[in-house]
């Protein structure tokens, strides 16, 4: 397959045109003037399943070919591309088994089987869900679709950022949250054309830094299972695809602590009215608790989802 590109990345805009929502981009004049920037909030809380991942999931099943469509998927995820899986496949009308943790929030698995997928269960601390998936795929003859190292998920993930430069135009600065680097990767893609001056940053949980000490290390680090209210940036290592895009595209890898996830929560729900899972917010919160520079810069943010019990949600700004 190409190297992705701009291009890729409009036919993926284009294959997901009336499927996918093309969401809103949000801004704040309290959260402007607390950091002295120009912010740009992509709210990718507000798509289909309630995060980026639908977009992702939505191009690769359609890149398939007729006679895997017909042998359905399967995949592996937390929730939110478990959710975007289940999701497209149903609209395709093709069979999908996903993978979760068995300590997955309980709202992403409901959602994910009412979506009409199989779910399949296992110890995140304990099993490799890359194992399960595979062996799933053999046995039953699916394609397996993982959540950020395939061409065709990063190509559909970047329509955001695509979405975001046609509404803003160029940026100083665009921050995204990193799990497995799917989003930014796609993202950056997007960024190196429309927008050539933009620096690219990375979030992650301060708990789960792989990306970051790979990019410093100029080599693939894996660690255990980061122990993180960040369930979607709950990855061990980037991928083989990923990690180049990132090594060419990406300036930096930031982190952010759990304590700052959960004030800006609170700041965004307070100031914006909207309601942003942990992991949706690592982008904002590096934006609006200083572990990068904004002041005086046009800046732009992907909340990435939006996926919390509203229960959990309540009791961690209130524990806050």
């Amino acid at each position: 397959m190409p190297l992705p590109n701009l291009s890729s990345v409009r036919t993926a805009a284009a294959r997901m045109a009336g499927i996918a929502h093309r969401t809103p981009v949000l801004t704040s004049r309290a959260l402007n003037t607390r950091t002295g920037a120009g912010l740009f909030f992509k709210a990718e809380h507000l798509q289909r399943v309630g995060a980026f991942k639908f977009r992702g999931a939505v191009n690769a099943i359609a890149a398939l070919d007729p006679e895997a469509r017909a042998r359905g998927v399967v995949a592996f995820s937390s929730g939110n591309h478990a959710q975007a899986i289940a999701l497209a496949a149903s609209l395709a009308g093709i069979p999908a088994v996903i993978v979760m943790p068995e300590d997955a929030p309980a709202m992403k698995i409901a959602a994910t089987r009412g979506y009409g997928a199989e779910v399949v269960l296992y110890d995140r601390y304990t099993q490799d869900r890359n194992i399960i998936g595979a062996g799933l795929a053999a046995d039953r003859g699916l394609t397996l679709i993982p959540p950020f190292n395939h061409l065709d998920v990063i190509i559909g993930q970047g329509t955001a950022a695509l979405e975001l430069f046609e509404e803003t135009g160029p940026l100083d600065l665009l921050l995204a949250p990193v799990g497995g680097g799917g989003l930014i990767s796609g993202s950056a893609l997007v960024a190196a054309e429309l927008s050539p001056g933009c620096k690219i940053v990375g979030v992650e949980p301060e708990t789960g830094s792989d990306a970051q000490q790979s990019l410093k290390l100029g080599e693939i680090v894996t660690i255990p299972v980061p122990r993180t209210i960040a369930d979607g940036a709950q990855t061990t290592a980037l991928g083989s695809l990923t990690f180049p895009l990132m090594q060419k595209h990406v300036s930096q890898i930031v982190t952010v602590t759990d304590s700052q996830l959960v004030e800006t929560m609170r700041l965004i729900a307070e100031r914006m009215k909207q309601v942003i899972e942990p992991t949706g917010c690592l982008a904002a919160a590096a934006a609006l608790q200083g572990a990068v520079e904004v002041a005086g810069k046009k800046v732009g943010v992907i909340l990435s989802g939006g996926n919390i019990d509203i229960t959990q949600f309540t009791a961690l700004i209130a524990r806050g």
